[in-house]
């Protein structure tokens, strides 16, 4: 398990600049099932065995990410959810989406 999900999202204002390129493919290498669609977001899709599952998922991740003030887009269907994590106010990447996604990744891992 990434060392990122023991870390907690930071605030961030209008304007704070997102990471580079090369931050964001470092970070990356910390959440490996995630994709990431250069310095402007990551996501990654999970897979249950039915809509309760998945909405089981939906609502702990939901809990996380207001606790840490960082929050996902989320798609929800049966027996599938698809997160997606960017940080608006830096119009791209921060090192939160890599916290956050690594705090998913151990949500999931405990299910």
């Amino acid at each position: 398990m990434s060392a990122l999900a023991s870390e907690h999202c930071e605030a961030c204002e209008k304007g704070t600049p997102p990471l580079s390129e090369e931050e964001a493919a470092k970070l990356a290498a910390d959440v490996p099932e995630w994709k990431r669609e250069t310095n402007q977001r990551i996501w990654r899709k999970f897979a249950f065995d039915n809509f309760r599952d998945a909405f089981g998922f939906v609502a702990r991740v939901a809990l996380v990410a207001e606790a840490e003030g960082h929050h996902p887009d989320i798609l929800l269907s049966w027996g599938r959810a698809r997160l997606a994590l960017t940080t608006h106010a830096a119009s791209g990447l921060t090192r939160n989406d890599f916290v956050m996604a690594a705090k998913i990744d151990r949500l999931q891992q405990e299910a």
